[in-house]
């Protein structure tokens, strides 16, 4: 067998840990690879929306997300303690054509004017969408995700230099990769987000339910989807339905008094 070969089967025998709901997990790079990478790709995206002028001058909203995330940011330092070192931060993107957010390992974020606006989103769905991207981080599915795509590629290199038909079996290889490693391990991933951002958002506060209409509104904005089997995301319906039967679940984790929020450095036009 070429080395490569033998990479490729170390890789596969090495790399697996476990996320914080018992999934197994394939790793090849380490956490803390993955958010030094994110801080790099953090400011240089900083960079770029400012240069651009889509960074927000809205003190209100900026006001609004660091007491959202802030809270969310007080239960994740409470249940996972090395999140105490991330650097805690939200980016106001003004593009209200984009429905989005998202966190970058080591608690880096941003969040769109156009999913709060198009979506007339309250804190309590905020709260649940922060906590899914959050949960992301938390999970370290950024580093998993890497760690599919190096395991793919050198699945890729083998093929190559196993076969005679090199130009033939490197996209079949690659096809046959991604649908047996990214498709399946990246639903899953979404799944375990969504159980561990809906837990974070009401144990900082925020009603669970809300969990649920955040995501019908964003079905009936979405509008047809690709079939389940090959997409990256849970189907809405199914995703609903889902968070629905945890609601009762985790309704006792929602305190009387919510928590004081951590700090988290809000980037918007100055």
């Amino acid at each position: 067998m070429q080395r490569a070969g033998w990479l490729l089967i170390a890789a596969l025998l090495a790399g697996c840990t476990t996320s914080p709901t018992g999934r197994q997990q394939f790793m090849l790079v380490s956490p803390d690879a993955t958010i030094s990478m994110a801080q790099t790709a953090y400011m240089d995206t900083l960079r770029q929306f400012a240069r651009r002028g889509k960074l927000m001058n809205d003190p209100r909203l900026a006001e609004r997300m660091a007491r959202i995330t802030g809270r969310l940011a007080t239960v994740a330092v409470q249940e996972y303690p090395h999140t105490a070192r991330w650097e805690w931060s939200v980016a106001l993107v003004d593009d209200a054509t984009v429905l989005n957010a998202w966190a970058m390992a080591g608690g880096r974020m941003a969040v769109f004017r156009g999913l709060i606006e198009k979506l007339s989103l309250s804190d309590d769905e905020i709260a649940h969408i922060m906590g899914h991207e959050i949960a992301h981080a938390i999970a370290n599915h950024h580093a998993e995700r890497m760690s599919m795509v190096l395991a793919r590629n050198l699945a890729v290199s083998v093929v190559k230099q196993n076969t005679e038909e090199d130009s033939q079996a490197a996209p079949i290889a690659n096809a046959v990769a991604t649908v047996a490693l990214t498709l399946p391990n990246s639903r899953s991933g979404e799944e375990e987000a969504d159980k561990l951002g809906m837990r974070m958002a009401t144990r900082a506060g925020y009603d669970p339910q809300a969990a649920v209409t955040l995501w019908q509104k964003m079905a009936q904005h979405n509008g047809p989807r690709p079939p389940e089997f090959l997409s990256t995301h849970p189907d809405p319906a199914s995703r609903i339905a889902a968070l629905s039967t945890l609601v009762d679940e985790v309704q006792h984790l929602r305190p009387a008094v919510p928590p004081e929020p951590y700090r988290v450095r809000i980037y918007a036009e100055h």
